[in-house]
């Protein structure tokens, strides 16, 4: 395509799918275990199998990306190790309603079945949102993609839970645990989440056994009681101090209690008598080992009551509470009902109420782990960006509690334990055995649960290079140098990452740990596919292109914040696209087809004019800035520094400096060095920009570089990244320049605010403070003239405001535009004032709002700060059109 044939705007349908051919084909993404190159490696947190792209995938994977394509062009050797998680509760969710729309279930068509379906749903699926990954631009080392239920970490599974089973550090013991009444399954304590709601407190009359009085004891579950064993008061309650030792009759099924005293107790809740139903409690369970109490379990697997609770067996939870509550009351043993605030736990995946249940599982003995991954986050071995999220990792880590990792799942890693039928011993072993090592029956039978999703996963970062085998690639990419995730699963992964790293093979998996913000609306909230707000990036870049939807949602993620995008965000990165390619189009068209450019620019060469040693001095300090950022993960900042130069610097200022200087003769020195100069700052300029732009900088690079697409060995993804030159930075020619930008700034928006139309040239007046401004715009007399639209321009210290000028004050100056003749003041008038008695009745509107105490009480804080912006919004308009009005008018 020759250049005259580029489309006037940027069409990434073009281009796209293109260049992501190109670099697969070209092998850029493939690291060689073999390279003498440093090694610099990252592994993507792998999406669960059953996910689609969101908008946290495509930011998370965006910031990974940017990082990585900075690494290669900075000469490493990178490795971006791409897979997918199996997910074990999401996936057998979404496979279990599918069998029930079917009339079906897992156990109607059995275990061996029900995970043949999930292996073929993972062959249909798995792939999906890799594929989604790869139209954003991610440029992974898709040959080493890896699975976590695949065979090699599937052995690392099995070493691992053999290992720390041998060492002592996983056991089987019968505790509470989180239970999901619609998985069925256990949960850790970090797989749950939290809802505040209303609910209620019963208090409920216990009669004293061989008397006839009764205690009260208040309880916000009351179909628990049905599995309570004692009554228990604090020690230091002198309320109920004769009452320790004694017993009280359970309501209903008449169960005799006995009172305990134990510290736990709070005197202030309810009575400060207190129930204790250890079998579904975490504290009454407690309480319970310290009495040595009975612990009677109440529930059924699917949340239904089991023979325990008497006549309520078989119903429901809730439909029991609502029994037994309307029985109490008919008892007359139910005192009051209160409101009371709620702090509920969900199922992190169906969103199911948790029941906490006594069962008997596996799990990992965490405290001895957590000491050394304590360390190395203290020791600064592993830092966390932004840093206070380190002091959020510390709080949990060092309040540690044991992992329950088994699961009553059927699609997942099967815990490699066997159970003797004969004689009850346990056996342990990666592979299985064919006898019993105790009693050497053969009647064996493996342990049903399958292991949580998170303990194939905290071994990702060495798993899947091919540990616990002593690989090239575990060798040459172990330890990864930084981690891209949301904090939401610091504890779920990211700590527990470290501590299998260090445990198995005394390293560190990364070094570094990002933590990204969480994606919300337009209006702060959280996206979510339950809300309807998301939006769905496919559609973002069906629309706007990739790098639209990479430079925005960069743009407007500051770093440690959470975003808040909208549709018209992406409008931010397709502007910034176009302003490029039409940028580069206009330098592109000014070069000769046989254009070369020269070995190299001198900074005291005499054929460079002022303005070329500015925009030289502006493009080192931008790569010196942008390179600094990078490498302390200032990706925001970065590309507001790129945007800045490109938009303004370059492309605003530079380019339409050197406009008339590519009309002069070919052999001109002052149309080549303007040549020189601008091949220069665009080839820098595409190359700072490829990480966050990959597309449309390799599309610009080849036409710049007129490479056929069959030439490999001179992409823009392996180029070099720019080198900053100290030599070529000149700040006070900065500043020089920095003093005319506002003289031009300043008449342009008088134009813009007095309405002058485009085609009208003002004269302009600058009364200035000090001969050295005034030699200073002197000096650059054309550029004021060409980039303000000036007709005539004074400069002077002693001039003075003429009649209907509008002004503007700047360091050290004044500028006066006169407007007689140049808009018709009495329109001008007219319009002003209207404007001004519409946005005053906007402010009058905005301000009666804010006054209104019913209104500050029921709006939301976000509502009520977005009233707050549009009062000092609209306060600023009206001054400044006040303010316009009276230069028209002369008032």
């Amino acid at each position: 395509m020759s250049l005259k044939d580029l489309p006037k705007h940027y069409n990434p349908k073009l281009v796209e799918d293109k260049w992501y051919d190109f670099w697969m084909r070209g092998g850029y993404f493939h690291a060689d275990v073999k390279s003498s190159k440093e090694a610099y490696s990252v592994v993507i947190p792998p999406p669960n199998v059953t996910d689609i792209l969101h908008l946290g995938h495509a930011l998370n994977n965006t910031l990974q990306d940017i990082l990585v394509r900075w690494k290669r062009m900075q000469g490493y050797e990178v490795e971006w190790l791409p897979g997918v998680d199996h997910a074990g509760i999401a996936t057998q969710v979404i496979l279990e309603k599918k069998l029930a729309e079917e009339g079906k279930s897992r156990q109607k068509i059995g275990r061996e079945r029900f995970v043949q379906l999930a292996w073929e749903w993972k062959e249909k699926n798995g792939e999906a949102i890799l594929n989604q990954l790869k139209k954003i631009g991610c440029s992974c080392d898709w040959e080493r993609t890896r699975f976590t239920l695949d065979e090699g970490l599937s052995e690392a599974v099995l070493e691992v839970f053999v290992h720390l089973y041998n060492k002592g550090l996983i056991y089987r013991g019968k505790r509470i645990i989180n239970w999901c009444p619609r998985c069925q399954t256990s949960l850790s304590d970090d797989e749950t989440e939290r809802e505040e709601k209303e609910g209620h407190l019963w208090y409920i009359k216990y009669k004293l056994k061989g008397s006839d009085d009764f205690i009260s004891v208040a309880t916000t579950r009351p179909e628990t009681m049905l599995g309570d064993t004692a009554v228990a008061v604090n020690p230091k309650d002198r309320r109920f101090k004769k009452l320790v030792g004694r017993s009280a009759i359970l309501p209903i099924l008449d169960r005799e209690l006995k009172i305990v005293a134990d510290d736990f107790v709070d005197p202030e809740f309810g009575t400060g008598m207190v129930k204790v139903t250890p079998a579904h409690d975490p504290n009454d369970f407690e309480i319970g080992n310290r009495h040595n109490l009975e612990k009677i379990n109440i529930l059924n697997p699917d949340g239904t009551l089991n023979e325990n609770a008497g006549k309520f067996a078989g119903m429901d939870r809730y439909v029991a509470r609502e029994a037994l509550v309307a029985e109490l009351k008919k008892k007359k043993l139910l005192e009051k009902v209160e409101p009371y605030h709620l702090a509920l736990n969900l199922c992190y995946r169906c969103g199911s109420e948790i029941e906490p249940y006594l069962s008997e599982q596996w799990f990992v003995k965490m405290e001895p782990l957590a000491k050394p991954a304590i360390e190395a986050v203290k020791n600064g071995k592993v830092k966390f960006y932004p840093e206070h999220w380190a002091k959020v990792y510390l709080h949990w880590m060092e309040n540690i509690r044991d992992w329950c990792i088994s699961r009553q799942l059927w699609w997942g890693h099967r815990i490699p334990v066997w159970y003797c039928l004969d004689c009850g011993e346990i056996t342990v072993s990666k592979t299985t055995p064919t006898e019993c090592h105790k009693c050497k029956s053969k009647n064996l039978k493996q342990d049903e649960d399958v292991l949580d999703t998170w303990f194939s996963s905290w071994l990702w970062p060495f798993s899947t290079f091919g540990w616990p085998k002593k690989t090239e690639e575990l060798k040459k990419f172990y330890p990864t140098q930084a981690l891209f995730t949301a904090s939401e699963i610091i504890f779920l992964w990211v700590a527990r990452m470290v501590m299998a790293g260090l445990e198995f093979l005394g390293e560190v998996p990364f070094f570094d740990v990002y933590i990204h913000g969480t994606v919300r609306d337009s209006d702060g909230i959280k996206m979510s596919k339950s809300l309807g707000n998301g939006i769905d990036p496919l559609e973002i870049i069906k629309d706007y292109g990739a790098d639209a939807l990479r430079t925005s949602m960069i743009l407007v993620t500051p770093e440690g914040q959470d975003p808040c995008i909208s549709f018209n965000t992406f409008e931010l990165g397709r502007n910034f696209a176009n302003k490029l390619w039409n940028a580069s189009k206009f330098v592109m068209a000014n070069l000769k087809d046989d254009y070369s450019p020269s070995a190299g620019i001198k900074t005291g060469s005499s054929d460079l004019k002022l303005e070329d040693i500015w925009i030289l001095s502006r493009l080192n300090r931008t790569v010196e800035e942008v390179t600094n950022l990078m490498g302390n993960y200032g990706f925001n900042s970065a590309v507001k520094t790129l945007y800045d130069f490109v938009w303004h610097d370059f492309c605003d200022w530079y380019v339409e400096m050197v406009k008339s200087r590519f009309s002069l003769p070919e052999k001109d020195k002052d149309r080549a060095s303007a040549q020189e100069v601008t091949h220069l700052v665009l080839n820098h300029i595409l190359k700072l920009l490829h990480p966050f732009a990959p597309f449309v900088t390799e599309e610009i690079w080849h036409h710049l570089y007129k490479i056929k697409a069959s030439e490999f060995d001179h992409a823009l993804i392996q180029s070099g990244w720019p080198e900053v030159k100290k030599e070529l930075i000149n700040l006070g020619l900065e500043n020089t320049m920095e003093r005319v930008q506002e003289v031009v700034y300043s008449i342009r928006n008088i134009r813009s605010e007095m309405n002058v139309p485009p085609s009208k040239k003002a004269n302009v007046m600058v009364k200035v403070d000090n001969k050295e401004l005034s030699n200073i715009l002197e000096d650059n007399r054309s550029h004021i003239i060409n980039l303000g639209k000036v007709e005539n321009l004074k400069i002077g210290m002693r001039i003075k405001k003429p009649e209907h000028a509008a002004s503007a004050v700047i360091k050290d100056a004044e500028i006066f535009i006169p407007l007689e003749g140049l808009i018709d003041l009495e329109q001008e008038r007219l319009r002003l004032e209207k404007e001004l008695s519409k946005v005053t009745a906007f402010l009058d509107k905005t301000n009666k709002k804010l006054s209104n105490e019913d209104f500050l009480k029921r709006a939301p804080k976000n509502i009520i700060e977005k009233e707050k912006a549009k009062k000092e919004d609209y306060q600023r308009m009206v001054g400044k059109l006040a303010k316009n009005l009276e230069e028209v008018t002369g008032w």
